[in-house]
C-alpha cells in the first residue's frame, strides 16, 4: 500500500468536539503536583478510562503518585511508547484566572484551562488519534505503550525503579513525548532528546532563636551564608563557577551544528509574551538558540528565610532550591559531587546540600534513525514543510530512562506556544494545535510500513 493510500485511511480530524470533551474531563480532575489525594484519584479515573479504550492497564504505586502503564497491541509486533504525565502545575490564585482552571473555556480559537498546553492537552490529543484509528480500522497498526506518571513536575523520582521492574511490559521501538516550544514559523520543534535534571536543596542553620540585628557583627547570619554559597556557584556574569562543571561537556555534534544553524524562533513574540525587555546579553538569532539548546543551566527556583520574627532580626535559618539542566556528558552524580566539593573549598562547608529525589541524565538520539525519519516525514506531510529539528530544548524530561532501558531512540514534539502560560494563570493553546498534534501521531502510525518483527535499535 502506498503512502497516499495509507493516509487516505486517516480518520476525519476536522471536528474537535470529541477531543475537547475528553480534554474537558481530564482538566476537571484536580491533579496538582505534590497533592497525593488528588493524584491518586486522578490516576484511578484515567486508568479506568484507558481500560475502557481497550488498553490493559497496570497502576504501579509509588511514594508520590501512581505510575500508569497501559498497553494495546497492534497489527505489527513493533511498539511505540508514548510518555505522558497527569500532574499539573498549581493553578495559583483562582482570582487570577478569567474562569475556573478546572473548566475549559474557549476564546478566539483557543482553549483555556490548567494542563491544556502542558500535560493533559497532549494526552487528550494523542488518545484522540488512537481512538480514531481504532474506530476506523478496529485495531492499531502498531502496538502502543502509554506511560503516565504523576510526579513529572517533581523530577520523576520513582520512574527509574518502576521502569526497571516492568522492563518487559514497556518494551518499545521508539519513545515519543511532548515538550518544548515552536519555531519562528509557529511550527513545533522536533527534539532529538532532552537535557538531564539535578535538583539540590541548600540549607544553612543559624542560632536556635531569632537574635537582635545588632549582633550581626558577632553572630553568623544564615541568609548571608546562603547568599555567598549561591554566588560562589554562579556569578553575575551567568557563568557557573563550580570547578570542573564544564569539563565533561562534549559539545555539539556536527549534525547538531547543522540543526542549530537552520533553526529560528520568534524572538519578539517571546519577549512580548513573557513581558521581558530583552534576553541575557542581548542575544539574538543563533546565539539565543544555542544558549537554550547546548548550555547547561543552574536555576534558583526557591529561597526561604526562617525569620521567626515579624521585625528586623538575625534569622534562624535559610534555604534554597537549585535545579540544574544537564547536557552530554554530564551526570547528576558527578555535578552534585562537584558542587559539594566546591563549597567546601570555599569555606562554605556549613551549607548543607541534599540531592532531592528525581534526577536523570541527558540523552540525544540520531536524527538519521529510520523511525525518527518517518516521524519527520509525517510532520512534513502534515505541515507541508520540514519541521525544525534540535538536539534538545530548554526543558528536562526523563527520556534517558526510556532510551537506555529500551535501547531505542527518543524524540519529543512541541505543543505549547511561547504565550501558553503553562506555569501561570489562563494557560491556553489554540484548538488547531491540539488537532495537529493528534494528526501527527496518526500520520506517523499510518505512514510507516511497520515490520512484522521488532527491530528496536
Amino acid at each position: 500500500m502506498s503512502r497516499t493510500d495509507r493516509l487516505n485511511l486517516r480518520p476525519d480530524f476536522d471536528s474537535a468536539e470529541a477531543l475537547l470533551a475528553d480534554l474537558g474531563w481530564l482538566c476537571s480532575l484536580p491533579s496538582t503536583t505534590g497533592q497525593p489525594d488528588q493524584l491518586h484519584a486522578a490516576a484511578r479515573a484515567i486508568g479506568d478510562w484507558l481500560w475502557r479504550l481497550g488498553f490493559s492497564v497496570e497502576s504501579v504505586p509509588t511514594p508520590t503518585a501512581p505510575i500508569l502503564i497501559a498497553v494495546r497491541e497492534g497489527r505489527s509486533p513493533q511498539r511505540v511508547l508514548l510518555y505522558h504525565h497527569y500532574d499539573v502545575t498549581p493553578p495559583g490564585p483562582w482570582r487570577a484566572w478569567s474562569h475556573s482552571p478546572l473548566e475549559l473555556a474557549e476564546r478566539e480559537g483557543a482553549i483555556y484551562g490548567r494542563g491544556v498546553a502542558h500535560g493533559k492537552g497532549a494526552l487528550a490529543a494523542q488518545l484522540h488519534a488512537l481512538q480514531a484509528l481504532i474506530r476506523s480500522e478496529q485495531e492499531l497498526p502498531v502496538g502502543v505503550v502509554l506511560v503516565l506518571e504523576g510526579s513529572a513536575m517533581q523530577g520523576s523520582p520513582a520512574l527509574a525503579e518502576t521502569l526497571a521492574a516492568h522492563a518487559e511490559l514497556v518494551q518499545a521501538d521508539l519513545c515519543l513525548s511532548t515538550a518544548g516550544e515552536r519555531d519562528g514559523r509557529g511550527l513545533p520543534f522536533c527534539y532529538m532528546g532532552s537535557k538531564g535534571l539535578l535538583q539540590i536543596a541548600l540549607q544553612v542553620q543559624g542560632a536556635a532563636l531569632p537574635l537582635e540585628p545588632g549582633l550581626a557583627a558577632s553572630v553568623v547570619n544564615p541568609v548571608w551564608r546562603l547568599i555567598w554559597a549561591l554566588s560562589n556557584i554562579k556569578g553575575d556574569d551567568e557563568d557557573i563557577r563550580v570547578e570542573g562543571f564544564y569539563d565533561a561537556i562534549a559539545g555539539p555534534r556536527h549534525t547538531d551544528r547543522d540543526m542549530l544553524r537552520a533553526a529560528t524562533v520568534n524572538e519578539a513574540a517571546r519577549r512580548a509574551a513573557w513581558q521581558i525587555d530583552d534576553f541575557l546579553f542581548h542575544m539574538r538569532g543563533g546565539a539565543l538558540i544555542r544558549s537554550q539548546t547546548t548550555l547547561p543551566t543552574c536555576n534558583v527556583s526557591a529561597v526561604v528565610v526562617e525569620s521567626g520574627s515579624a521585625g528586623a532580626s538575625i534569622p534562624t535559618g535559610a534555604s534554597a532550591q537549585l535545579d540544574l539542566q544537564l547536557v552530554p556528558d554530564q551526570t547528576p552524580e558527578l555535578v552534585f559531587a562537584q558542587i559539594q566539593k566546591h563549597l567546601h573549598e570555599k569555606d562554605l562547608g556549613d551549607v548543607r546540600l541534599t540531592e532531592l529525589p528525581g534526577a536523570y541524565a541527558p540523552i540525544t538520539s540520531d536524527p538519521a534513525h529510520p523511525l525518527i525519519q518517518q516521524l519527520l516525514a509525517a510532520g512534513e506531510q502534515l505541515y507541508h514543510v520540514p519541521l525544525s529539528v534540535l538536539p534538545f530544548g530548554p526543558f528536562a524530561q526523563p527520556l534517558a530512562l526510556f532510551g537506555h532501558l529500551l535501547n531505542a531512540p527518543v524524540v519529543a514534539i512541541a505543543l505549547a506556544r511561547e504565550d501558553s502560560a503553562i506555569y501561570a494563570a489562563n494557560e491556553h493553546i489554540p484548538i488547531a494545535d491540539l488537532l495537529n498534534h493528534s494528526r501527527l501521531l496518526a500520520d506517523f502510525l499510518l505512514l510507516r510500513e511497520w515490520a512484522t518483527a521488532s527491530v528496536a535499535a
